[in-house]
């Protein structure tokens, strides 16, 4: 483990323009530097880098991190190797956490993440020790260097292999996530035996689920994936993303398939920007993942009957989220084949030339929807206009929903005007309402505003600030937790002031005081703007207290008043009449 403290001193050290430049050329740009977005592809920059807060953000694709993160998101490493990376950049050494062996040792209670680390170094430390593993792999073309890359593994037959990597195998977190599985008789067994494993990984390259492929084509299912966890939500998380990032980027597009074996087997024929879904329909989520690393999207299906059930689910599922600078186009390989066994027969040149040929979705629409409709008779065209209405209705795109209904329209044999008539369409050319901007700063406003400017002046705060803060609200903790972290890290920049917050306050809050400090005017006279915001919280404060002070003095009969109280409320009396 690497200390805490260390990772807030390299993160003072650290010059995140110094970072990124090496990657992505900035110019000075104002307070900040700027340069079109390395996360997807853009004409004008609107990918900002400040100096002073030690963030970059990107006001087009919504891209948003510290050094750390660019160097995960950007090159594809994982945490450590980016907290290496940095460190050497400064002639920082890592030091490790370790055990104070004087001291007995505690009952550990493992944590969902350290499981299934344990879990993954286990598979694959197992699949060494395999052949018929190993053959398996082997047989399908796969390399030990890609096996390695993608941390393959192996969890071998038999019912409590974990119980070797978990003495404590009764431990919830196991269960949790998704490592093992209780019967009704409350015994608990492995729930992947016998199978290939593949370790499904976050944005932060950290292993939240696993993927069992049977080597035996003889067991079902096929596929079994971990269950829905705290870590792992299915139609969030493609299979295979966290590693193909800079390949989908340097391809300028990424490729969607089925399953893990495709993914892997693509690969190692040099095809590196391909995804999975993980047993679910593509979603909008999925789409808007994607669109944060590229603007074209191939989905590619196998062509038997279950390809083209999920192709269209897939096309369905993306609508919501489409727009009019992203291409979604389908690929539909012959029945024989997967891109797994494609690849291989055909090779990389053969496959990417196919890709190019994908289809566009607005034309796979059509076609799917005319496939069983000839459309000759009025009883055809009703039914088709019944069901390309559900769809239009779905594409908020402006450009790509009205390419779409003059097609439509088109094989209606109806002008424009008179299918938007007869259908319920949103309308493309109405501008979206936007609130009228507030007046007046909010309490919650005027609580953030403060913040901020602790956050990014910290040696402005003083101690007296902790004592004119009472209640117990979010923001009241917000206020408090703000403080306290600034008097202990006076010096340190606002990438670390925040690390340190965002364990200590709820993330819905973070997420918000981060979007806020994004478009903060860096020229603003910080002093003067905290000392007119402590100003006003502390009379705000004041306020609150005498209004409960009234409130619970007002409920005692006059007779049971003491002198102080009595004065209390006669200058309470008095202000109000004020």
């Amino acid at each position: 483990m690497i200390p805490e403290s260390f990772i807030q001193e390299l993160l003072n050290r650290v010059d995140i323009v110094d970072v990124i430049d090496k990657s992505t050329p900035l110019k000075k740009a104002g307070a900040n530097y700027s340069a079109c977005c390395p996360f997807h592809n853009e004409k004008s920059p609107s990918f900002t880098v400040s100096p002073t807060k030690q963030f970059y953000h990107c006001f087009g694709c919504g891209a948003h991190g510290t050094a750390v993160g660019f160097l995960m998101e950007y090159q594809g490493l994982s945490f450590v190797e980016a907290i290496n990376d940095l460190a050497r950049m400064v002639g920082m050494v890592v030091p490790q956490e370790t055990r104070d062996t004087n001291k007995p040792e505690h009952k550990v209670v493992v944590g969902l993440q350290e499981s299934l680390q344990q879990a993954a170094q286990y598979y694959k430390a197992e699949l060494k020790k395999s052949p018929r593993a190993i053959e398996y792999l082997k047989a399908r073309g796969l390399s030990g260097q890609v096996a390695a890359k993608f941390q393959v593994g192996y969890a071998p037959a038999g019912w409590q292999n974990l119980q070797s990597v978990f003495p404590n195998y009764d431990n919830e977190a196991l269960s949790v996530a998704g490592l093992v599985v209780e019967n009704d008789q409350g015994r608990r067994y492995d729930r992947f035996r016998d199978r290939i494993m593949f370790p499904i990984h976050d944005q932060k390259g950290q292993v939240i689920g696993f993927g069992g492929r049977v080597i035996n084509p003889e067991d079902t299912p096929k596929y079994y994936n971990s269950p829905e966890t705290p870590l792992f939500q299915k139609g969030h998380e493609l299979y295979g993303l966290f590693l193909a990032r800079r390949a989908i980027r340097d391809a300028g597009r990424a490729l969607v398939v089925e399953g893990y074996m495709d993914v892997v087997a693509l690969a190692q024929y040099g095809i590196e920007y391909a995804v999975a879904a993980l047993g679910t329909a593509t979603t909008p989520f999925h789409i808007t993942k994607l669109m944060r690393q590229t603007d074209e999207v191939v989905f590619c299906f196998d062509g038997d009957k279950a390809g083209l059930t999920a192709a269209w689910r897939a096309a369905m599922n993306a609508l919501p989220a489409l727009t009019d600078g992203l291409k979604l186009s389908f690929l539909f390989l012959p029945k024989e084949h997967d891109p797994d066994s494609y690849v291989r027969e055909f090779g990389k040149e053969k496959f990417e030339a196919e890709i190019k040929t994908a289809m566009p979705l607005s034309q796979y629409i059509l076609k799917h929807l005319s496939e069983d409709n000839p459309l000759q008779s009025q009883e055809d065209k009703v039914r088709f206009l019944n069901e390309a209405e559900p769809i239009m209705q779905q594409i908020n795109a402006p450009r790509s929903a009205m390419y779409l209904r003059k097609k439509v329209a088109e094989l209606a044999q109806l002008s424009i005007d008179e299918m938007q008539s007869l259908l319920k369409l949103p309308n493309l050319n109405k501008a979206p309402v936007q609130a009228r901007p507030k007046l007046t700063r909010t309490t919650n406003s005027l609580h953030h505003h403060f913040c901020l400017t602790m956050i990014m002046q910290p040696a402005l705060v003083d101690k007296s600030d902790l004592l004119w803060i009472t209640g117990s609200s979010d923001d009241d903790l917000l206020l408090r937790q703000t403080i306290e972290t600034c008097l202990m890290h006076p010096h340190s920049k606002p990438v670390v002031i925040m690390r340190e917050l965002e364990s200590k306050v709820d993330a819905n809050i973070i997420a918000e005081i981060k979007k806020e400090l994004n478009v903060l005017d860096e020229t603003l006279d910080l002093a003067q703007a905290m000392s007119g915001a402590r100003q006003q919280l502390k009379q705000l404060y004041l306020q609150k207290n005498e209004s409960a002070l009234l409130a619970q003095v007002s409920e005692k009969p006059l007779s049971a008043l003491t002198d102080d109280e009595r004065i209390l409320l006669r200058n309470l009396g008095s202000k109000a009449k004020k």
